[in-house]
């Protein structure tokens, strides 16, 4: 059996949460491989919703095995919070989530550190979430970081040493905290992370892979988030692309699987950096009141724009995409016209590669189709589809070069249509 992974190929927020709900029959083990509860995904089904920061989407399915991956960083803290909700609403966690040993912690002054960074940079700012991410991921790279396991090996030794560094970090900014109620929150929620299995999660995956068991790794964030290859420096602190599934998860490349990739009709991000196909007129206005289009976890309003062909196909390449998945299709159904960047244009020359860096001077360089004004959030089946809206299909599919398997028409997972029946 193979990994299949489901990545976003935006700036996160493109729906992934919903995706993994709605393909989670088909799997039986769901997993998280990377980021930190900066990331909400937002699931809705039977009139409730639902946000989930660290464990995976496939937690409403009965009877499926989940699994927070080492690649994932986690905050005892805000994890109790998730997962209490979740109890509340009739899902017990505790036989369905196993929690990798080798994540690593975020703690208390990690927070406080995220804080004081984001403060010191001034006008420069990234727009973190202010959830410690950044430097969990610091201190797991220069191998000063705590994990999961650790609680069961000398922990008070290691976290006393931890926050004695962070502190003189801190002095060392002149930044003034308090974080005694915090950390006497955080000690009570590490008692609460000890009633879940932890697991060596790498041996637990590879060998339900030798059982014949069919597993999905879900990504959070987006393709041009990636430390890496996203817009850096206004970037998350870890791999989200389809590589990162192996160093999250522990599984070689050979053992990956289909790869969905997931977009939005449309194009969104959160917080500082550039987006070259912002509107920041009326029309970026209605995107995002139709959209509701504002932070899971934040609440920020989100930047919106026309779908950026360039990106796309650049993130199509990075992850090896074999199918895509299609989001929010249905907040462009009131639009006579759509648009599509299809090139930039920087300093006069028109590019279909990704630069090296996107700043203010790229230009982005449209094509206009017509819209469908058709209210397709009760449509059953792509034979309902407008014929406008197929033609924007089809212009997609035969631009990115990869065929758009699911479309989504409303964020319960009702709406969700499948194309191109299976052979």
């Amino acid at each position: 059996m193979k990994v299949d992974v489901l990545l976003g190929l935006q700036w996160g927020d493109e729906g992934k949460g919903k995706v993994v709900d709605v393909l989670t029959p088909n799997y039986d083990v769901i997993t998280r491989f990377q980021g930190g509860p900066n990331a909400g995904h937002t699931l809705e089904f039977n009139g409730e919703k639902y946000v989930l920061r660290s464990i995976p989407s496939g937690i409403f399915q009965g009877g499926k095995v989940n699994v927070i991956g080492n690649g994932v960083v986690l905050d005892p803290l805000l994890f109790q919070q998730e997962a209490e909700a979740l109890a509340a609403s009739g899902h017990d966690l505790t036989k369905q989530l196993c929690i990798s040993k080798k994540a690593h912690l975020i703690l208390p002054t990690h927070r406080i550190l995220d804080a004081a960074y984001e403060a010191a940079k001034g006008s420069g700012k990234i727009g973190t979430t202010g959830k410690g991410i950044g430097p969990t991921y610091t201190d797991k790279i220069s191998r000063n970081g705590l994990r999961v396991g650790d609680l069961l090996h000398n922990f008070d030794e290691k976290y006393a040493a931890a926050k004695a560094r962070h502190e003189a970090i801190l002095r060392s900014l002149n930044y003034e905290y308090d974080i005694t109620e915090l950390e006497a929150q955080w000690f009570k929620a590490l008692d609460y992370l000890k009633q879940f299995r932890l697991i060596d999660s790498e041996h637990v995956i590879n060998n339900y892979l030798k059982e014949g068991k069919s597993v999905l790794a879900e990504g959070a964030q987006g393709t041009m988030l990636d430390i890496d290859f996203g817009s850096y420096p206004f970037v998350t602190s870890s791999n989200t692309i389809c590589a990162g599934c192996c160093t999250g998860l522990g599984v070689s490349p050979r053992n990956i699987g289909e790869v969905y990739g997931i977009f939005k009709a449309y194009c969104t991000r959160v917080g500082s950096g550039p987006f070259p196909t912002e509107l920041f007129d009326e029309t970026g206005s209605k995107i995002r009141q139709i959209g509701h289009e504002y932070g899971a976890v934040t609440g920020r309003e989100r930047r919106c724009g026309w779908i950026d062909l360039v990106a796309l196909k650049y993130a199509i390449m990075i992850n090896g995409v074999t199918k895509l998945i299609m989001m929010k299709s249905d907040v462009l159904d009131g639009f006579d016209t759509v648009k599509a960047c299809v090139a930039y244009k920087v300093d006069g020359e028109e590019t279909t590669e990704f630069p090296f860096e996107i700043n203010e001077g790229i230009e982005p360089v449209y094509v206009e189709m017509p819209g469908w004004n058709v209210d397709m959030t009760k449509m059953q089946s792509e034979d309902e589809f407008p014929e406008e809206f197929n033609a924007y299909i089809s212009f997609l599919e035969e631009e990115l070069e990869v065929p758009i398997k699911i479309v989504s028409v409303g964020p319960d997972r009702e709406q969700t249509i499948v194309r191109y029946t299976e052979e």
